[in-house]
């Protein structure tokens, strides 16, 4: 059985913010307590010869960002197809 269209908007909607709190919760993780809140207990710890919690509030968050960036993107393309509202 087919979905009507406005379940299926419904549907899609759901998963797309579904999707966005997770990663934005992630970004949260992330940015503010692996650069601010636990920097402390993470500076105790070496990366590439500086302390971790340094080098996530320096470069860590870029690289973070930069995956979700491609994260989002490809979950969704998958979910464009798995609604059938895809550009191509």
């Amino acid at each position: 059985m087919s979905l009507s269209k406005e379940d299926a908007a419904r549907a899609y909607w759901k998963e797309n913010l579904r999707l966005m709190l997770i990663l934005l919760a992630v970004w949260f993780l992330v940015s503010f307590c692996a650069g601010i809140l636990f920097v402390d207990l993470l500076n105790q710890i070496q990366f590439f010869g500086f302390p971790l919690g340094f080098w996530f509030a320096q470069q860590g968050s870029i690289y973070g960002f930069l995956l979700l960036i491609l994260v989002y993107v490809l979950r969704m393309n998958t979910l464009d197809r798995k609604y059938d509202v895809h550009e191509d």
